[in-house]
């Protein structure tokens, strides 16, 4: 499929598209016109990109998993868990932060308020 036809299927523009292949996370064959031609998996290759970015991950960390990612079960190393893993324990730490920070400025703002109403 060409890339405007991936981009359809998946809801991701062609530019994204080529930002991925740039990062070696889909890969395409080019025709004797220039053109990208992509087969049929890339379609969940691109939509579990999309997971693994909203789930905070970075190109290249997601580039490191494809791979594990898409090997049959038995394959698969223990790294991919582990990875995983540490990437959920990171997003709770900044969840963790974010609250913390949330708090402090609700304190800021609750404390402006009872200012203004005196």
């Amino acid at each position: 499929m060409r890339i405007g036809e991936l981009a359809a299927s998946t809801g991701v523009s062609p530019r994204s598209l080529r930002y991925y292949e740039q990062q070696g996370l889909i890969a395409s064959v080019r025709t004797p016109a220039g053109h990208r031609r992509y087969d049929a998996g890339s379609v969940d290759t691109v939509i579990r990109v999309q997971e693994l970015f909203a789930a905070g991950l970075c190109s290249s960390k997601i580039a490191q998993l494809l791979p594990c990612l898409q090997a049959p079960p038995a394959e698969r190393t223990p790294a991919l868990l582990a990875d995983l893993v540490e990437q959920r324990r990171r997003l709770e730490a900044t969840e963790k932060e974010i609250r913390r920070a949330r708090g402090v400025l609700e304190e800021v703002i609750d404390s402006l308020r009872d200012r203004d109403e005196l």
